[in-house]
């Protein structure tokens, strides 16, 4: 009985040492970037009301891949150059990718940076240039995966924050009495979206903003810099070349980075979008001076440079051995739904067609009228969206697919059990605006019907799923 008991008691040590060790198994990490620029002109920029064509590159798009693998768990993050690709084409991109490094593809995120200068991704038709585009980024983001994971090497990590705050303004403003105008519905908000910069207009921001920059900074075994992950709540910046693809201030970032952290050439930085869904880089209020095209791209993404290099100092030490998972759940979202009385509404806008009559219309109207017959016309009840979590030491990443209000980052990151927290837009998908029900009661832009397509409450619930998925992580 006592050498049974002794076995039993060797096989449990034996069996809890071989759990710690795969815990504190060494870190491999790889990085890749794959230029991802269309060959073909010209095409269409979706990013706003109406057509926007380009007609060449003004800098190159990318997709940016970094692996992470302790053990037997491996996780892809990458950033890809675009306005928001749905998770149709990103499915693709993930399987290809899985069919070449064994990742499954429910441990890939795939982030856009919502630039608003970015080509296409819908394109069907045999021989355009659309068509040709949409190949070449299924096959330039596997490859940048497959890249990443061929060139996993032993690493060390660390993450930290640093702020800045003077390039993120909240762009939903309360205005003075008398000056709200009629929403496209012909009702009155109680906020309006980019007002303008005149103080005789302008009462106070709806909401807050978060300055931060939060990185995830990569090290080879020669403590070189690998590669750096960033993270912020802005929206694109804007004001490229006119006609002209480009990358934002997302690519000029990862362009002057390594510069900051003294990176030789293998090196990889990228930054990704976080909760600017109603953030943008326009200082309300205030006049700026103007600028010449792409300037406000290069200041935005050279300060922003600065701040992570900031943000690395305070690093104390990148470790070699951390903890590593990832979770992916899908859940089912309530489509929004007009009232009988809207969608009345909506048809009798539609139907007018007499020039005079049109231009009385508020703004965008007719647009917001065929949006809101097409959300009554929708044969599904809902919409299924996948949520990611993923924990890299005492780093937590929560990836939603939508353009998500700034409140609730700012919420996750206060509520999660970890010490950082980076909250990324845009994740695995593009279903539009995410607002909050606080936010929801106010109106604007990012509220309409159109814009927001999910029941009203949809942030709460995504976020009791995400800090659920982090609690799972942290028990594991």
């Amino acid at each position: 009985m006592k050498a049974s008991f002794r076995t039993a008691v060797f096989v449990f040590v034996v069996s809890i040492v071989g759990l710690i060790t795969e815990a504190r198994a060494q870190l491999m990490a790889g990085a890749a970037a794959v230029d991802i620029t269309p060959k073909e002109f010209p095409l269409n920029m979706p990013g706003g009301f109406s057509s926007n064509m380009a007609t060449q590159a003004h800098d190159p798009l990318y997709s940016r891949a970094l692996v992470l693998s302790v053990g037997t768990t491996s996780v892809a993050m990458v950033v890809v150059d675009s306005l928001g690709a749905g998770p149709d084409i990103l499915k693709e991109a993930k399987e290809a990718a899985a069919a070449q490094t064994g990742i499954p593809t429910s441990r890939m995120l795939i982030s856009s940076t919502h630039t608003h200068t970015g080509p296409p991704l819908h394109g069907r038709d045999p021989g355009s240039p659309a068509a040709a585009y949409r190949t070449l980024f299924i096959e330039g983001v596997s490859q940048s995966i497959v890249r990443a994971h061929a060139a996993l090497k032993p690493a060390a990590l660390g993450a930290a924050a640093h702020s800045l705050p003077d390039e993120v303004f909240n762009r939903r403003w309360f205005l003075k009495p008398g000056q709200m105008p009629l929403n496209p519905f012909g009702r009155l908000d109680k906020v309006k979206m980019n007002p303008g910069t005149s103080p005789e207009v302008l009462e106070r921001p709806a909401g807050p903003t978060d300055p931060d920059i939060t990185i995830l900074s990569v090290q080879d075994s020669r403590r070189k810099p690998l590669a750096l992950f960033g993270n912020y709540s802005l929206h694109y910046v804007g004001g490229a070349p006119p006609a002209q693809i480009s990358a934002d201030y997302f690519g000029e970032f990862a362009r002057v980075l390594p510069s900051r952290l003294r990176a030789g050439t293998d090196f990889v930085g990228m930054m990704s979008n976080g909760t600017s869904g109603d953030i943008n880089n326009i200082p309300f209020g205030t006049v700026r001076p103007p600028r010449e095209p792409f300037e406000q791209i290069r200041i935005v993404a050279q300060k922003a440079a600065d701040t992570a290099w900031f943000a690395v100092q305070k690093i104390d030490k990148h470790r070699p051995d951390i903890a590593l998972g990832m979770l992916e759940r899908e859940i089912s979202l309530k489509y929004r739904r007009p009232s009988a009385e809207e969608v009345a509404e909506a048809r009798a806008l539609i139907a007018i067609k007499d020039k005079e009559a049109i231009e009385k219309l508020p703004r965008l109207a007719q647009n917001y009228a065929r949006s809101t017959v097409a959300a009554a016309e929708r044969t599904d009840e809902s919409l299924v969206v996948s949520l990611q979590a993923i924990r890299i030491g005492d780093l937590a990443v929560c990836g939603i697919p939508f353009e998500a209000f700034v409140e609730i980052g700012l919420d996750l990151k206060k509520r999660s059990l970890f010490p950082q927290t980076m909250v990324i837009g845009l994740a695995n998908g593009r279903h539009g605006y995410l607002p909050t029900p606080e936010q929801h009661q106010l109106g604007g832009y990012e509220t309409w019907i159109g814009t927001n397509v999910v029941q009203e409450d949809a942030a709460v619930i995504i976020t009791r799923h995400l800090l659920e998925m982090l609690g799972e992580l942290k028990a594991q």
